[in-house]
């Protein structure tokens, strides 16, 4: 059996709707209760966005013409204390039909070589910590492991720290001051 080649591109407004689809596969693989469906206006501004953007880029992999795989590509510094950029890499997921037949290796490919170009020395990639494969593939190409990433909402956070329940002193904002006291009796 033959792999179909692999075209790496960045992303058009007309990719929206395979878009969509490709995030929708990407939170099924992650956790059911992130999935939210995005309008296709949305994308579509969103990869207007990206393309007038010189420090990001949204890379597709197509095979056969249809968009397969995706990858976020943001050109930033490693830390704020470091003089040196990395090319960040986000969000990179192939549809699970299309796995283990070099598409994400072309996705990882385009990010080097825009690294070579803009000079940059370091790539660094993100995925999910539970996302087993996509941990395992990035490992096989010598990427490790150098932090863990941790989200939550703001009112969770707040809830947890217990900053959600006090109005802080000299606060002039009525409505947050109305929320919060809201939120603690609904709490209570």
């Amino acid at each position: 059996m033959s792999r179909a080649a692999v075209v790496v591109r960045d992303a058009v407004p007309e990719d929206a709707d395979a878009l969509r689809a490709i995030w929708s596969d990407f939170t099924s693989d992650v956790d059911r209760r992130t999935r939210q469906a995005v309008p296709k206006e949305h994308v579509r501004r969103a990869v207007r966005r990206l393309q007038t953007d010189p420090c990001e880029r949204l890379v597709v992999a197509i095979v056969d013409e249809v968009p397969v795989g995706v990858a976020h590509l943001r050109r930033a510094a490693i830390s704020p204390i470091h003089d040196e950029d990395a090319v960040h890499v986000g969000y990179l997921h192939v549809l699970t039909g299309h796995r283990r037949r070099g598409v994400g290796k072309s996705l990882l490919e385009t990010a080097a070589d825009w690294a070579d170009e803009k000079d940059t020395k370091h790539i660094m990639a993100t995925v999910a910590a539970n996302a087993r494969d996509s941990n395992r593939f990035l490992a096989r190409l010598g990427l490790t492991q150098v932090a863990v990433v941790r989200a939550t909402t703001v009112a969770s956070l707040q809830a947890k720290l217990g900053t959600a329940l006090a109005v802080k002193p000299g606060s002039s904002n009525v409505v947050a001051a109305r929320r919060l006291m809201r939120r603690a009796r609904s709490a209570s």
